[in-house]
């Protein structure tokens, strides 16, 4: 298989236009309108709380958006059954990881390709998940609950895997992971990518490992896009190096970063 990226449409598998969430009176998201391209690695920024996982359920169809419109693969998702998304072919990496802690490694795999009858496939494809979390197969009778965090968080990304998805959204897949484990995390997202061409967005508080490995990125504040552009484009912007990245310019002197006010320019 290829080590290079695949092929980026300039058709969109992923729409969403102008799309408001709220969780009862307090809105969560305000507005957002973005687009993943088919072939892609696309991925959304922001602090805590700034509403990136709200994002991903309203896609799923976990959470019913108030206004706006979420598009598929050009089909009209919007408030649909979390069911019927999946057998369209879209995955969801939960955050927190969320595996069946009772069942077994395999059966949790299993669990992944429930939608799907071509047998013979499913199999292929749960010997390439192992290949790709080798630690997976050394657990495969295991009791999913008894693995440690990194581990789980391979597990639910193999899971999503099994579905066979045209798009996987990945919610802050490095969260409670060691250095090491996130950068291991992260070159098997890429690989997923540029081997199967499957399309991802993934949101992230750790920007720089999203900045590097993405290729294009929305940076959301308050629940609200503030700011969209190329990865490599987006690592150049000041307030970008300076609030995400922990970068200063040279010269400039030292000032407590929550009086600055973030320009997005």
């Amino acid at each position: 298989m290829s080590d290079s990226p695949p092929p980026v449409s300039d058709l969109p598998v992923l729409k969403l236009l102008n799309v408001e969430s709220a969780y009862g009176p307090i809105k969560a998201i305000r507005g957002v309108s973005l687009q993943v391209r088919r072939g892609e690695i696309a991925t959304v920024l922001g602090s805590n709380g700034a509403g990136k996982t709200t994002i991903l359920k309203t896609i799923s169809g976990i959470i019913d958006p108030r206004k706006g419109r979420v598009e598929f693969k050009g089909e009209d998702i919007t408030a649909r059954d979390p069911a019927f998304i999946v057998q369209q072919g879209l995955s969801h990496v939960p955050e927190g990881r969320e595996v069946f802690a009772l069942l077994s490694v395999h059966n949790n795999l299993l669990m992944g390709a429930y939608t799907r009858q071509d047998r013979d496939a499913v199999a292929a494809d749960m010997a390439l998940v192992y290949s790709y979390f080798p630690i997976l197969r050394e657990r495969a009778t295991q009791d999913a609950g008894l693995l440690s965090g990194g581990q789980q968080q391979m597990l639910a990304i193999s899971r999503a895997l099994m579905a066979n998805p045209d798009l996987m959204l990945l919610d802050e897949p490095s969260l409670g992971l060691s250095p090491k484990l996130t950068k291991e995390i992260f070159e098997i997202v890429l690989r997923i990518n540029r081997e199967r061409g499957t399309t991802i967005l993934l949101v992230e508080q750790n920007a720089n490992m999203a900045l590097n490995a993405c290729d294009y990125g929305y940076v959301l504040e308050n629940g609200r896009i503030v700011m969209e552009d190329s990865c490599a484009r987006l690592r150049e912007k000041d307030d970008i190096k300076e609030f995400y990245l922990g970068l200063k310019e040279d010269g400039m002197r030292g000032e407590r970063r929550w009086k600055k006010k973030k320009t997005w320019r």
